[in-house]
């Protein structure tokens, strides 16, 4: 008797029609539920936070982020915002912060204060660390511990420089300095003519000015208000020297 074969199941049938169906509601009900996001108020810039500013205004930062109250939240990203802050002159740096829903936080750093330079219209004006001049209002000008620049030209490259070198010095090590002149020869095109509040005289030149700022205050410290040069060689030479010269020479005469 030969071997009875056995009874193959027929493979059940998928209901391909009733998944793909479902599959296309779901994708229609999240579409609808983004659209109602999007157009939603939560989707919306409602605040702007700007902090840090002192001399440049919270208009401007505003202008220059390109983002107003009522934009669409995920629009623009941080990144992009940032970029467009730090255009402004003024700006070191700037950290742009989102907070859902709604809230857009914006902290800037600016250029610290380096100098104070008299403007042509007899108005006192700051210098930031990077060149910037900008208007020194009355909060600025409690800052005494600054030099100011007198006798520069607005496009003087030597002027340029001389703000970046000035604010890689801690202002402990500038509260001394005065003033700064421009004084070049043909050795040092951006030689200078500085004086201290302890009345001293000194000549050094920008391009060896950070280097130079230990000797200075390590002078000021330990000697007599006189001339201090500091270029290729150091040499002090102390007022109370030349006035004994100068009344010796009355004397003989």
């Amino acid at each position: 008797m030969g071997e009875q074969m056995p009874v193959l199941k027929e493979p059940s049938r998928k209901r391909m029609g009733s998944r793909k169906l479902l599959t296309i509601i779901i994708l229609l009900f999240v579409a609808l539920l983004a659209v109602l996001f999007f157009n939603s108020s939560i989707s919306k810039v409602s605040e702007i936070q700007i902090e840090g500013t002192r001399f440049v205004t919270k208009e401007a930062i505003g202008a220059a982020s390109e983002i107003v109250i009522g934009d669409a939240f995920f629009r623009t990203s941080s990144s992009t915002i940032e970029a467009n802050i730090l255009i402004l002159p003024q700006i070191n740096e700037v950290k742009v912060t989102k907070v859902f829903p709604g809230l857009l936080k914006i902290m800037v750093e600016e250029f610290p204060v380096v100098a104070f330079e008299l403007s042509k219209q007899g108005e006192m004006t700051a210098l930031l660390s990077n060149g910037t001049t900008v208007e020194a209002d009355s909060d600025v000008m409690q800052l005494v511990d600054k030099p100011v620049l007198s006798g520069w030209t607005d496009d003087d490259p030597v002027k340029a420089e001389l703000t970046k070198q000035l604010g890689k010095i801690s202002a402990k090590q500038l509260s001394d300095i005065s003033e700064i002149m421009p004084s070049p020869s043909s050795a040092y095109p951006d030689r200078i003519l500085m004086y201290t509040r302890t009345k001293f005289e000194v000549i050094t030149a920008v391009s060896v000015l950070t280097e130079k700022i230990d000797t200075l205050n390590a002078v000021i410290e330990t000697q007599e208000p006189g001339k201090l040069t500091m270029l290729l060689a150091d040499k002090y030479e102390p007022f109370i020297n030349e006035n004994l010269e100068s009344d010796e020479k009355d004397t003989t005469q």
